[in-house]
């Protein structure tokens, strides 16, 4: 399927509702947890096991982005969605066979594993194709995609539990939910894979303002994993996912732990509000911080991402057992920076390495969300376990956690402040072609 060019006149606002049309539904994964309370009572499962589905996908989306992101550039981004389609929503099917059956490892197959596959491929799908039709506003078209991966839980989420409510939470009820979800995905990444356009060389000088912005820097995802700056910014997403993911995956517990002692403990019903404030802060942040990012630069966002959200974590440890209100800012803060920091690391990649294959080098650099993932529960659950054993309560189960986090930011202040432009040896020479063709096509 070779990458369709866009016609002359086509609108370039036209591609990112394509692109936020495959990542408001991969963006379901942040509602698995819907499912969780009717597996384990329809299949008999423990909390561990219904988890696995969507610790697998996530793997999956890693390791799918990292290992298929040259084929991404190369086949373009109609080839990829049409592949994340056929993935994500075969992985609903099966997970419906599975449900039906009473066969949870096809469940764990079909979300998990072959999911996560769409998970992956979808999620780099369109970011190089956004970043060369607006290379004016890198962060912005970017930003406006990766919102969609972030508030794709905010839908899925009430609509998978209305179906629950319609079809029973049985397994005919949970496949009949599977099936529909599969079916309905399927007809709106469609929307996606029919309306993505690849830019011609002279609608990508237009967007950049003359030829010689549009060529600009050219590295290779091969090239971009030897560069310091490559894994400065691994070291940077990491850091900053990991305390992004510290509060939002034990979010509940968290804010009624903090106040179990106090005048005014906090209500389940409260608590879920809460999360669900952590959910809008989130997809906020995609587009709101990354747009910022255009503005003053990707190298001071990351510093407010890293420095400010130090400081927040600071406040909670210190002071935010003492009012509620403090308490909630300060983690919708941190919130919105880990949603603004993976809306802005395309853009900062385009930066330093170019459009040439900015898909691949994102797909490769998204390992460190899988680290991440794994790294931030771990260090916050861990410890709070380890602190009640200890005979600790309240917000003293997470005093050494936040430490940790605060030490993990700055870590990666640090490392952004050593980001620097590449090395020009790192550097492809333009393709004569393409410079030929951004002034035939000009001068039609």
């Amino acid at each position: 399927m070779s990458p369709p060019l866009a016609p002359p006149g086509w609108s370039r606002w036209l591609v990112p509702p394509a692109a936020l049309s495959v990542h408001l539904a991969i963006g379901q994964a942040y509602a698995w947890s819907v499912f969780k309370p009717p597996l384990e009572a329809a299949l008999h499962l423990d909390g561990t096991q219904s988890a696995l589905p969507f610790q697998l996908a996530i793997v999956m989306l890693g390791l799918s982005a990292a290992f298929g992101g040259t084929l991404v550039e190369r086949k373009g981004p109609r080839w990829a969605m049409t592949v994340a389609l056929v993935c994500f929503s075969s992985g609903f099917l099966i997970s419906a066979l599975g449900a039906w059956t009473e066969q949870y490892w096809l469940i764990v197959l079909g979300y998990g594993f072959v999911g996560g596959i769409g998970l992956g491929i979808g999620y780099i799908s369109p970011v190089s194709t956004l970043i060369k039709w607006f290379p004016d506003r890198p962060g912005m078209a970017t930003g406006i995609a990766i919102m969609g991966f972030g508030g794709g839980a905010l839908i899925a989420s009430p609509w998978s539990a209305q179906m629950l409510e319609s079809f029973g939470a049985d397994p005919t009820g949970i496949a009949l939910a599977f099936l529909v979800h599969g079916l309905s995905y399927a007809v709106f990444m469609a929307l996606g894979v029919f309306l993505v356009r690849v830019p011609r060389p002279a609608d990508r000088a237009a967007a950049a303002g003359g030829p010689s912005a549009a060529e600009g820097v050219r590295v290779s995802a091969r090239s971009a994993v030897r560069t310091p700056q490559f894994w400065c910014l691994w070291i940077v997403l990491c850091t900053n996912v990991t305390a992004g993911i510290g509060i939002l995956e034990k979010a509940a517990p968290m804010i009624t732990d903090f106040f179990a002692d106090s005048s005014g403990p906090v209500s389940a019903s409260a608590a879920a509000g809460f999360v669900a404030l952590l959910s809008a802060a989130n997809m906020a942040g995609r587009i709101g911080w990354s747009s910022t990012s255009d503005l003053i630069g990707r190298k001071n966002i990351y510093r407010v991402y890293l420095g400010v959200g130090a400081l927040m974590y600071l406040t909670i440890a210190l002071f935010g057992d003492s009012a509620k209100p403090l308490f909630v800012v300060c983690a919708l803060v941190i919130l919105s920076f880990y949603g603004g920091g993976f809306a802005t690391i395309p853009a900062y990649l385009k930066d330093l390495f170019g459009t040439y294959q900015v898909g691949a080098i994102h797909g490769r650099l998204l390992t460190a969300w899988s680290t991440a993932g794994v790294l931030g529960p771990l260090i916050v659950n861990w410890i709070a376990d380890r602190q009640e054993e200890a005979g600790r309560h309240g917000s003293s189960l997470y005093g050494l956690s936040f430490a940790i986090m605060i030490g993990l930011l700055v870590v990666g202040f640090v490392a952004n402040e050593f980001v620097r432009p590449v090395h020009p040896r790192h550097h492809l020479p333009a393709p004569p072609k393409e410079a030929a063709d951004v002034q035939r096509q000009q001068s039609a």
